[in-house]
């Protein structure tokens, strides 16, 4: 079957409206943009914190929208009836996740400006910040996948936030606590590497080693996703 891009409009669309309507779950792409603000005036900046509010603009605002869109389809009874449409699976997905992409782009974008940090010259960052928003992308369908409404997606979606989204802010207690360790592979923290790997001059292995953790964050919530798709379509 050919993907319809008349289909994958028409679920943009409507996505578009139902953001639209709902102030709650669009309000949320205000938070990165106000971290943004505060840390702007305070002068010198470190790599971190920039790399903090752009990783919490891609878990909060990504993996947000797309769980609590999904979720709202639920609570109306509505999401059903668009997986048993001629829509496809892909085109199902890629509509869902349009909207989502465009306003966690621009949340970035804006609040980078705010805080006059300059992509150019960052092509590595740039690779890195597109591969970890698909994964918070994905993330996000899952959730909303196993969510019943809006308010169960705002209570899933916070520990996601702090593990994903302000690992960062952890990582100076893992002398502590040696548990936290495993954040290091988390994509938010690679992300960091790759901004920190590409701004030193690092070796193409490292900033691989990178790329491939979160490409394995990539495909193994593509995969549970994908089967918690078909799942909910058989039940």
């Amino acid at each position: 079957m050919t993907f319809s891009v008349k289909r994958f409009m028409a679920i943009f669309q409507k996505d578009v409206k139902d953001l639209y309507r709902n102030l709650y779950i669009s309000s949320t792409a205000l938070m990165p943009l106000i971290l943004a603000v505060i840390y702007s005036r305070l002068g010198d900046i470190p790599l971190s914190m920039y790399m903090l509010v752009i990783t919490l603009s891609l878990a909060l605002v990504g993996t947000f929208l797309q769980c609590a869109m999904i979720a709202e389809e639920k609570e109306k009874n509505t999401l059903r009836g668009l997986m048993l449409s001629p829509a496809t699976l892909t085109e199902i997905l890629a509509g869902k996740s349009a909207v989502t992409i465009v306003i966690t782009v621009i949340v970035t974008a804006v609040s980078m400006f705010i805080m006059d940090f300059s992509f150019t010259g960052r092509g590595w960052l740039i690779a890195g910040i597109i591969l970890t928003l698909i994964f918070f992308i994905v993330l996000g369908t899952w959730m909303g996948l196993i969510t019943r409404s809006v308010m169960e997606a705002s209570i899933y979606v916070l520990p996601v936030m702090l593990i994903f989204g302000m690992g960062n802010m952890f990582m100076e207690l893992v002398d502590q606590f040696r548990l936290l360790q495993v954040l290091e592979y988390t994509p938010g923290i690679q992300l960091e590497q790759i901004a920190e790997i590409a701004d030193t001059g690092g070796s193409l292995s490292q900033l691989g080693k990178a790329f491939a953790i979160i490409g394995a964050w990539v495909a193994a919530t593509l995969v549970l996703t994908i089967v918690t798709f078909k799942k909910r379509m058989m039940d």
